[in-house]
């Protein structure tokens, strides 16, 4: 059976026969966001991702944030996946010492976004960079014996636990029929612009769906292909930093997310995917704005506290900013990460409690723990 989004292929012969599916090449034929409604979404997903840029590039310490937008991508996705961790999990300061499969995946989803971002300066985006990064998403945890930087070499299927390529709900191209596809789509995504171009937006949505309908590994294809949205809005600046957190409105709506990935493959309706993608990085971009201003804010009025704390003022100010990019602390690591005494870290984490910025977490007498609660709070919208 062949339709726009591609056709089915037989594969193998008598009880061993499969079909697999092939998608069609991008840019798809057909008109795609042919009504007002449809427009305007778009207009107003690229208004709201420009204001994003924008207020990232004027905030304090933008690395700061940047690494906390990267860090809840990297939860939401892998969470996604059937990940069991928290936005606490992550920060936690014992974190080398208690991290478990799940903690450890997300990790290396952060790992693989650093690395992705940094690699994007030296080559397009290719596939060589797909499965470098694939490479550092995979490595030591759950999925690392299953090829990692490598495209498969055997088939594959998405279905239930246990399930057969007799039960599957979906099945990628076969290893050549994939290998041919990913070629195909690394040159949609590095071609030269010309005037029939689609926008850089719906262009990313297409290439979001390609690369979960070819599916090249044999695990992390969901996670890689989210980051993929993000690689490709850089590679075109339309992002100048990894600061949509897209998994944001996919995990909010999961199930309508795969729904509408089979849809175009069986009935070819790319618009109602964009459509839905396009809402999806609207509402994404809008909360990371709304998050931005909080955060902002919190900063502005704890730093005005702190001023105001007399002669200790410097010492609380290297402390909080060190709670900025680590939110929950133990005071024996936070003083041999400031290179400060013991007892001055202790001083300086029991007045950032009397100022209500910190709080004790639990009632360990023992490696106590504190957190920036207000801040976590803010973050963890949406994990």
């Amino acid at each position: 059976m062949t339709g726009k989004s591609g056709y089915f292929k037989k594969n193998l012969t008598a009880d061993s026969a499969y079909l697999s599916f092939v998608p069609a090449d991008l840019p798809p034929d057909l008109v795609i966001l042919s009504d007002g409604a449809a427009v305007n979404l778009l207009v107003e997903a690229n208004k709201r991702l420009a204001l994003l840029d924008g207020l990232v590039s004027r905030i304090p310490d933008v690395g700061l944030f940047i690494s906390m937008y990267v860090r809840k991508e990297a939860l939401m996705s892998s969470q996604i996946e059937g990940t069991q961790a928290t936005l606490e999990d992550i920060f936690d300061p014992f974190i080398d010492e208690n991290a478990n499969q799940n903690v450890a995946d997300v990790i290396n989803y952060v790992k693989a976004t650093e690395f992705a971002v940094n690699r994007l300066k030296e080559l397009p985006l290719c596939n060589r960079l797909i499965c470098e990064t694939h490479a550092v998403l995979m490595a030591g945890v759950r999925g690392q014996e299953k090829t990692p930087g490598a495209f498969r070499k055997t088939q594959n299927w998405i279905g239930g636990v246990g399930g057969t390529l007799k039960t599957a709900r979906y099945i990628p191209p076969n290893p050549e029929d994939m290998n041919r596809c990913m070629n195909a789509l690394e040159t949609y995504m590095n071609r030269g612009e010309t005037s029939n171009d689609l926008d850089y937006l719906i262009q990313t949505a297409l290439i979001h769906y390609q690369f979960e309908t070819i599916h090249p590994f044999l695990d992390g294809n969901g996670r890689i292909g989210r980051l993929l949205t993000t690689l490709f809005l850089m590679e075109k600046r339309i992002l100048s930093a990894p600061v949509l957190y897209i998994s944001y409105a996919l995990k909010r709506n999961q199930t309508e997310y795969y729904d509408r990935l089979t849809m175009v493959r069986e009935r070819g309706d790319y618009e109602q995917w964009v459509r839905f993608f396009l809402s999806a990085a609207l509402n994404s971009a809008s909360d990371a704005v709304e998050t931005v201003d909080k955060l902002v804010s919190l900063r502005g009025i704890n730093m005005t506290a702190i001023k105001n704390a007399g002669r200790s003022k410097n010492t609380l100010t290297r402390v909080f900013e060190y709670i900025e990019k680590n939110p929950i602390i133990e005071i024996n690591k936070t003083a041999a990460a400031l290179d400060i005494a013991f007892n001055t870290a202790s001083n300086a984490v029991n007045k950032l409690c009397g100022l209500n910025i910190l709080k004790p977490v639990g009632n360990a007498r023992r490696n106590r723990t504190f957190i920036y609660a207000d801040y976590v709070d803010i973050l963890k919208n949406g994990t």
